[in-house]
């Protein structure tokens, strides 16, 4: 049963493991047309990739895109895109030591259970390694939102290891190592981040997700419906365990007049929904809070068994993040775009349009 393909119209296939020789996705059914070239999507994924601060993992890959079909002379054909980038810095030696042992919270149990065999290097398929391609791709279906209907698409970190991240401005988020929305805090991050790491623990976080600019009218009731599309997507990203919509689990405690976004002249008045009425696009901005766990690879040693069903202790030796959140913001603002294009192409071949603006 293939699971690792993603969307309806614009359909993005991953493929890849952390110690393989490369990673990388095919786009199938990108609109033809569009300038695009390697620099256009290089820009995220060196937002996303390891080995930029002491705070991420050490391992030094350039995380250079190659282009291999779906472009000629400069602009998408219609035809299915291929990326591929080349892993450059596998040490794949990390993990002699547990390639016949379980580690905990990893998803070593899981792939064995399923599948009866696993890649134990780096956590194989199960890596936040794949998550290379889905920025790639991300990048394709970003540009062609925003060029198209002036979509534009931001995470920023909320929360880190329990410890509220303030909010004070979307420009800070761009110019630290933990996509913070401010510049006050970001000592006292850091000293979070090494404490963890110094440790040999690590530590989990939140982060938030805007889309703006979104016409209303994208996603479908019932079973298509654009939250469930969009936390679908979310909760196929390494490590998330949560996702609200809106006011999420807040909104359990509101009334129904609180609650309720009223609709005035200019815009709502409130976005309590997140952007999404009905399992529509309200054209108000869609947000997302997503809750990410703590590295599972630490270095202090947990309690497990071998494939043989025999106790023993886990101690988890290469090079992880302390926190795996903190290269997340990229990783969200890319499955957001993927979701996004492919409700809005949806919703041309079924309407004939991309959506309605707000009522004037």
């Amino acid at each position: 049963m293939p699971s690792s393909s993603l969307g309806q119209m614009f359909v993005v296939t991953n493929f890849g493991e952390s110690h393989g020789p490369a990673v990388g996705c095919v786009i199938d059914g990108c609109p033809p047309g569009m300038a695009l070239a390697e620099a256009d999507i290089q820009r995220d994924l060196d937002r996303r990739k390891p080995g930029t601060s002491r705070h991420v993992t050490q391992r030094r890959e350039s995380d250079a895109v190659h282009i291999l079909s779906g472009v000629y002379e400069g602009r998408t054909t219609g035809t299915p895109i291929a990326l591929v980038i080349y892993n450059e810095d596998q040490r794949s030696r990390d993990y002699g030591a547990i390639a016949h042992q379980y580690r905990p919270a990893h998803a070593d149990w899981g792939y064995m259970a399923k599948f009866g065999l696993r890649d134990p290097r780096g956590g194989g398929r199960a890596s936040a390694r794949l998550t290379a391609p889905t920025v790639a791709a991300g990048a394709v279906a970003r540009k062609w939102l925003f060029e198209t209907l002036g979509i534009e698409i931001r995470a920023c970190l909320t929360e880190l290891g329990g410890r509220p991240v303030r909010f004070e401005d979307w420009s800070c988020v761009n110019d630290n190592p933990f996509f913070a929305p401010n510049a006050s805090q970001i000592e006292e991050l850091e000293s979070c981040v090494d404490a963890a790491r110094k440790s040999g623990d690590s530590i989990g976080a939140r982060l938030r997700l805007e889309v703006l600019n979104v016409p209303a009218g994208f996603g479908n009731p019932v079973y298509d419906r654009l939250d469930a599309d969009l936390a679908h997507a979310l909760m196929g990203i390494n490590a998330v365990k949560g996702v609200e919509i809106g006011d999420g689990f807040a909104a359990s405690a509101l009334t129904g007049t609180t609650n309720a976004d009223r609709m005035l002249p200019g815009g709502f008045a409130s976005n309590h929904a997140g952007g999404i009425l009905g399992g529509i696009s309200s054209s108000a901005p869609i947000v997302a809070q997503v809750a990410i766990k703590p590295t599972p690879s630490v270095r202090l040693p947990l309690e497990s068994l071998d494939e043989e069903g025999r106790p023993v202790e886990v101690v988890t030796l290469g090079r992880h993040d302390p926190c795996v959140g903190l290269r997340a913001a990229p990783v969200l603002e890319a499955v957001a775009a993927l979701v996004i294009i492919d409700a809005a192409l949806k919703q041309r071949g079924q309407c004939g349009n991309l959506g309605r603006a707000y009522p004037r």
